[in-house]
């Protein structure tokens, strides 16, 4: 076939199914959808709000949680309302650019997450293992090169999958039963060989996500070293305390993407509406959870957000 031919099959738009089987529930499934989502916004926004108002919380520890609280926003926010649309006013078609941007979007927040859970774990480690050298080491400098890190790495891991969709004839299927756009959901509709999409959606970010988690695990076997080396239960309870928020978060990143990742490349016995229910809720647990994990066990945040919103409401009502 020409490529003229080819290249021309490029649909203008690709229809968005939502749930598969259960379209007639999606008005209910919404419910606790976009409760979880403006839990979210409220969540992560209040997080950003009181770290950018207390000068006491520029530090590396929370100006990396800020990023992170950036990255759930905008992979909550990308996903998110498009699908309520759907389910809400059967908004299903979404135009082919726009289906690209959603895509690139979602792979690329969750590839800089992953650096900066990464950041966090590097930060914990200084912070047990070298406290005397931590604010040599962790610099304003320091922690703005790695958030620079995450986004260029993101970038270059990601934006290649954009080509590689591009360079794809679909032959008028443009039905993508999910209720977003993710690579390889749209690779599945060409008409070609997606050998390429598949192999390097595949193992390129799995690779990178996978190096990130091996480096997370060998901090946390240097911070319990340093631990079982400190003299007394309390000391090792209060240094390993400041670990447990970071500890929690990786679960809620890691553990959902590995599977929702394996699943839909592997895992042809589970039914479609299962993954695609997981996917929806891998994109709404880890920015609704985090913001809470990180305000319940830390007690400073905690302190000033009463704080904050505390001197907030007096200047409002100008006492």
């Amino acid at each position: 076939m020409p490529l003229v031919n080819l290249t021309s099959s490029t649909p203008a738009t690709f229809i968005l199914v939502g749930i598969p089987g259960m379209e007639q529930l999606h008005v209910w499934i919404s419910i606790p959808f976009c409760t979880m989502y403006l839990a979210a916004l409220l969540g992560n926004g209040v997080l950003l709000f009181t770290i950018w108002s207390e000068r006491s919380l520029h530090q590396p520890m929370y100006l990396f949680l800020s990023m992170l609280a950036v990255a759930d926003l905008t992979l909550s926010t990308t996903a998110v309302p498009k699908m309520l649309a759907l389910f809400w006013f059967r908004a299903r078609e979404i135009s082919f650019g726009a289906c690209l941007t959603q895509m690139f979007l979602l792979h690329f927040t969750c590839s800089a997450e992953s650096v900066i859970l990464l950041a966090m774990a590097f930060d914990r480690f200084v912070a047990i293992c070298h406290p005397l050298r931590y604010r040599a080491v962790l610099t304003p400098a320091a922690v703005a090169k790695t958030g620079l890190v995450a986004l260029l790495r993101s970038f270059c891991i990601i934006f290649p999958c954009i080509f590689l969709l591009k360079r794809l004839p679909f032959c008028g299927h443009n039905v993508i039963l999910h209720t977003y756009c993710e690579h390889m959901g749209i690779a599945r509709l060409a008409c070609a060989d997606i050998s390429v999409n598949l192999w390097y959606g595949l193992m390129v970010p799995l690779l990178m996500v996978t190096l990130d988690f091996l480096l997370i695990a060998v901090s946390y076997v240097f911070i319990l070293v340093a631990l079982f080396r400190l003299p007394s239960r309390t000391a090792r309870h209060k240094a390993f305390n400041t670990c447990g928020s970071h500890i929690c978060v990786l679960v809620f990143f890691y553990a959902p993407a590995g599977f929702t990742a394996l699943t839909h490349r592997f895992g042809w016995g589970i039914p479609r509406h299962v993954h695609i229910l997981l996917a929806n809720l891998y994109v709404l647990f880890p920015p609704l959870l985090n913001p809470v994990v990180y305000g319940v066990r830390t007690q400073q945040i905690r302190e000033k957000v009463v704080k904050v919103f505390v001197c907030s409401k007096s200047h409002f009502l100008g006492e």
